[in-house]
């Protein structure tokens, strides 16, 4: 399911810290840093932290520039962002500030801590997703319920742990603080355990007053059928491509990616590249792997089209040539149609042959876009 881009902001000290043991919140950015990140927040659509976060810091959240929200009612948009927070057990201070300023709040939690939140009489949604808290159940209603396309997560380190170890992280905006901590039992902004492979990409770095800003944006693949934010930037990589192909009447436009578990780009291609009329984007993909690349086991290829079951212009069709490379996991955004094949089913080739097949339909446009002159 669709879910909204998701944006992990923090500000730590040089030696990883979110706070130090004191009773006073550490302030670790500058005055530069916090019209920043005011900036950030004029610019989502919803606002989210942890309960511990409530507990601890008892912060606001707002958008504190007149001139901001001015321009966010200019845009037809609410004055404040939705206001966010997450609770298994429902124990929240209905004194806190998070309750009485700015806009509309949500409240995201089991169902037995619905009971115990909605006794306490807040003025917020509360809605309950079952049993346990579940970040995807809770994406998914703040994209499709509450309109939610872009959210800022401004902690603390439990929730930035759980969505960067969930894959569900689409971008890390860290602020790099001059100043060390040193104490052992002082809040971290991410705790141990199983994160997802291989290194993030670095997209940018900048001074901002005395503190380093660097973003960083996840590279590795989801697994099986469950979609991770990277599975959304490469997706979104292999439609760009497909924007490449020389135009025809006869043949679609698709661009393709293979990409190692580590986040590690094997290649790419895009139909009829080279000048070969007749090549398909994955074919072309896989054609500059090494077919002996032990990568190519865990690896997955996107497609902005689903891969073709039938062709007559090679003696095999992508979805083959995927099986064959030894590829168990394809991310596509858009289902062939029957324009030049009737009833094509590349992805039942490939769920038959044991492969998971995952399809991101938010991308179908995007796909689509160069095709449009055959689609009538």
């Amino acid at each position: 399911m669709p879910h909204p881009y998701v944006l992990l902001s923090a500000a730590v000290s040089l030696d990883g810290f979110l706070d130090d043991t004191g009773p006073e919140r550490l302030l670790l950015s500058g005055a530069a840093d916090f019209d920043r990140v005011d900036e950030v927040r004029a610019s989502s659509d919803a606002i989210l932290v942890g309960a511990g976060t409530l507990r601890t810091d008892n912060p606001r959240l707002l958008v504190n520039s007149p001139e901001r929200r001015a321009a966010r009612v200019a845009a037809g948009r609410p004055e404040y962002p939705l206001k966010v927070t997450v609770s298994g057990s429902g124990d929240l201070d209905p004194a806190a500030r998070f309750w009485h300023t700015g806009g509309e709040k949500a409240v995201y939690t089991t169902d037995k801590g619905a009971e115990r939140l909605r006794g306490l009489g807040l003025a917020a949604d509360v809605v309950p997703v079952g049993p346990e808290l579940d970040w995807r159940a809770v994406l998914e209603h703040l994209h499709d319920v509450r309109g939610v396309r872009r959210l800022m997560v401004e902690g603390g380190g439990r929730v930035h742990t759980q969505l960067s170890r969930e894959g569900l992280a689409d971008e890390i905006q860290l602020a790099v603080a001059p100043l060390f901590v040193g104490e052992t039992d002082a809040p971290r902004l991410f705790g141990p355990g199983p994160y997802p492979p291989g290194r993030l990409r670095l997209v940018e770095t900048r001074a901002v007053g005395d503190v380093v800003l660097m973003r960083y944006v996840p590279t590795a693949p989801g697994s099986g059928r469950l979609a991770a934010a990277a599975d959304r930037r490469w997706l979104e990589a292999a439609c760009e491509l497909a924007a490449l192909c020389p135009a025809s009447e006869t043949a679609f436009s698709v661009g393709a990616v293979v990409v190692a578990e580590d986040g590690t780009e094997l290649a790419r291609g895009y139909s009829r590249e080279g000048g070969d009329p007749l090549v398909h984007a994955e074919e072309a993909a896989l054609a500059k792997v090494d077919p002996a690349d032990p990568r190519l086991g865990s690896a997955t290829v996107y497609s902005s089209l689903e891969p073709c079951a039938r062709r007559a212009s090679r003696p095999a069709p992508c979805a083959r040539l995927i099986l064959d490379a030894g590829v168990r996991r394809v991310v596509t955004a858009w289902r062939e149609p029957d324009t030049f094949v009737a009833g094509a089913d590349g992805n039942g080739m490939l769920v038959a042959a044991g492969a998971d097949v995952l399809v991101l339909p938010e991308y179908e446009e995007r796909a689509m876009a160069p095709n449009r002159h055959l689609l009538g």
